[in-house]
Formats: structure tokens, C-alpha cells, sequence
């Protein structure tokens, strides 16, 4: 459903599915997220539709609790998150400092959270590049190598690859030892 505002419009989806359809049918200047998608993890999300448009900044609405989660989509993103169900006059405020600092170093800097930089980074689990991350989550999922790599259109072999580098990152040798890993940081 589109929703005019003076020069914006405005498409709205209640699913990943819907959401892909309309960043296909008009190239979005700006996306807003939510982590609750009942076809798809926040991570997926923002995974996809990247994919579709990776200029656009994507602002991910999540609860305050999912702090990690949320450092984890700003490394994808490099844009933005928010508490779920900001005012009106707090989204649209994040969206133009969004759209002001686009194509920009200062696009995390428009959010209310601020990225986690390189030098920051103390937990082994933010030294993972995305890709790396959703592999890990796939081996703490339980899913196999060929399940992980069909859903990621990867081969076999570099799901290995993925595999060996997230064991290598993180200074572990066993999934359990992974899963508990992910638990206590409240991973998603």
C-alpha cells in the first residue's frame, strides 16, 4: 500500500516477500526494517534487500534488548536502528539525517545507535563478516553443510571455507562450544 506524503511515497509490506516485490517494482531512496517479519530473521532481511538495493539506507526498527543484533545489522547496513515504534517525528527525522548523510562516512552517525567501529570491536563475533555470521548461525541452527550452502547459493566447499574462518574468528573447535557462545550474546 503506497502512502503519498508532499514529494515521498511511501510503499508498505507486512512480509519479506512483499517488501522484495516492492524494492523491485521502485528503487527506494530510504528503507525502514522491521526485525519482526513473519517470513524472515531481521539478518535476512537486510541480507536481501541489499541485495536488491545496496545504496539505499535501511533504518532497522528493534526492541532496545537486542543491542547485539542490532551492532550486527549496522555492520551490514552501515545505516541505522531504532526501537520499535518510534514517533512519527522520530523516524521521520532518522530517515532525513539518513538521507542527508547518503553516500557519506557519517550514515551510521544519522541513527540513534552508534555503529560498532573495527577498533571497538571486542566480542570474536563482530570480527565476522556477514556472510561468516549467517554461517554461524546456520551451524548453531543445525543445519547441515549442503542445507546451509543451498540456502545461501554457495557451494558446499565454501560453506567449508565460511565454516573453518567463523571456528578460526572466534577461537572455538566445536558447534556446542559455538551454540553456547551464541546463547550467552543473545545472537539471532
Amino acid at each position: 500500500m503506497a502512502v503519498a506524503w508532499p514529494d515521498t511515497t511511501f510503499d508498505e509490506a507486512a512480509t519479506l516477500a512483499q517488501a522484495i516485490a516492492c524494492v523491485k517494482a521502485a528503487e527506494p531512496d530510504a528503507i525502514v526494517l522491521d526485525m519482526a517479519l513473519p517470513d524472515a530473521t531481521g539478518s535476512d532481511g537486510v541480507s536481501a534487500l541489499l541485495k536488491l538495493a545496496p545504496r539505499a539506507p535501511i533504518l532497522v526498527l528493534s526492541p532496545g534488548d537486542e543491542a547485539a543484533c542490532a551492532h550486527r545489522l549496522l555492520q551490514m547496513t552501515g545505516a541505522g536502528h531504532m526501537p520499535p515504534l518510534p514517533s512519527t517525528h522520530e523516524l521521520v527525522g532518522t530517515l532525513q539525517r539518513l538521507l542527508e548523510a547518503r553516500g557519506s562516512e557519517q550514515l551510521a552517525e544519522a541513527a540513534p545507535i552508534p555503529p560498532v567501529g573495527r577498533a571497538d570491536r571486542t566480542r570474536p563475533h563482530e570480527a565476522l563478516s556477514p556472510q561468516e555470521y549467517r554461517v554461524m548461525m546456520a551451524i548453531v541452527a543445525g543445519q547441515a553443510p549442503a542445507e546451509t550452502a543451498a540456502a545461501m547459493g554457495l557451494s558446499v566447499k565454501t560453506v567449508g571455507t565460511y565454516r573453518a574462518r567463523v571456528f578460526a574468528k572466534m577461537g572455538l573447535k566445536r558447534n556446542v562450544d559455538l551454540a553456547r557462545y551464541c546463547i550467552q550474546h543473545q545472537l539471532e
